[in-house]
């Protein structure tokens, strides 16, 4: 009888770290998809996610909730805003996965949570406590001392942490009232119909990849909608299991998981200043989490953290990773 009231708590972190774990993946999966290129891989992924979430949503009789996000203009604003956010995200890391930049990219989830701090003071003018502040300028000099080490600004990296933060914010207007099945499926079906057309005016020039390579591809770019949805559902169901606290740092495995493929598996160059980078940005990090626990004991629940996260501890409600 003891273990019982812990163990919601316990499948919450099982479910979390098969999201996070399965997100982590995602760059050893992507060049998997060639010949196909980035812009043709998120168009597939785009359509057939969306097909799977309508399937979900009939199997589970949740289709009134999908019609009542579409009902809602103000909510399909939003949604509308955080798809084109979600597509750009996707892109750039597609890209990056593909194009030898996983270590960037690894990167740009590593310092999502600075920039997120930093929307909360441009956009919704929140005062930063010391710590932040700290750690603000810890991230900014991390980037500084890569772009200097390496003699490029790493682009991937600050397209991925500025868009997904954004997406988050974005997600956060609506995280509430929206659950993640009908929000991804809302967001997917706006980005359906250029999605749809891309990838028939590629088939039709005769540049598609659909036909032609073999029955193991078509598998491949048809499952783009499970990697994309199952993941994102298993991170929804660990988020109501959980506190903040805890999916706030589960939340590290994945950039962990892309920053180790980059380096060990796709033997990305890492010169010592991507290293001092990438160290100052761990301790921004911990400077984070740290400040963020010890802000959450003061805080009664139900108070909005300063990142735009509530108190259900899934922050950017069930946002679509990768």
């Amino acid at each position: 009888m003891t273990g019982t009231p812990r163990s919601p708590e316990r499948s919450g972190v099982a479910l979390g770290l098969t999201a996070y774990g399965l997100w982590g993946l995602l760059p050893l999966y992507f060049p998997l998809m060639a010949p196909a290129g980035a812009v043709e891989v998120i168009g597939h992924r785009v359509i057939w996610s969306l097909v799977l979430c309508l399937g979900i949503l009939l199997v589970t009789r949740s289709w009134r909730s999908f019609t009542a996000v579409l009902a809602d203009r103000r909510t399909m604003a939003v949604l509308a805003a955080a798809s084109v956010l979600l597509a750009a995200n996707w892109l750039t890391f597609v890209i990056g996965v593909t194009t030898g930049h996983t270590v960037d990219a690894a990167l740009g989830y590593f310092i999502n949570p600075l920039v997120v701090v930093g929307l909360a003071v441009v956009v919704l003018h929140e005062k930063l406590r010391v710590t932040q502040w700290v750690a603000l300028g810890l991230g900014a000099a991390a980037v500084v001392v890569i772009s200097v080490g390496n003699g490029a600004v790493p682009w991937i990296g600050l397209i991925v942490a500025v868009t997904f933060a954004c997406y988050g914010l974005a997600k956060n207007r609506v995280g509430r009232t929206v659950a993640a099945t009908p929000g991804l499926a809302a967001e997917t079906l706006v980005l359906a119909p250029p999605a749809l057309a891309y990838l028939v005016w590629q088939q039709a020039s005769g540049a598609g990849s659909l036909t032609g390579s073999g029955p193991w591809h078509v598998a491949g770019l048809v499952s783009l909608g499970v990697v994309t949805t199952v993941p994102l559902l298993a991170f929804n169901a660990a988020a109501r299991r959980l506190p903040l606290s805890v999916v706030g740092l589960l939340q590290y495995v994945t950039p962990l998981m892309h920053l180790a493929i980059g380096v060990w598996v796709q033997h990305e160059p890492m010169p010592a200043a991507r290293w001092w980078g990438f160290a100052l940005v761990w301790v921004a990090v911990v400077l984070l989490v740290v400040d963020g626990l010890r802000a959450a004991h003061r805080v009664r629940p139900g108070t909005p953290a300063v990142d735009g996260s509530d108190e259900r501890g899934d922050g950017h409600d069930a946002v679509a990773q990768p």
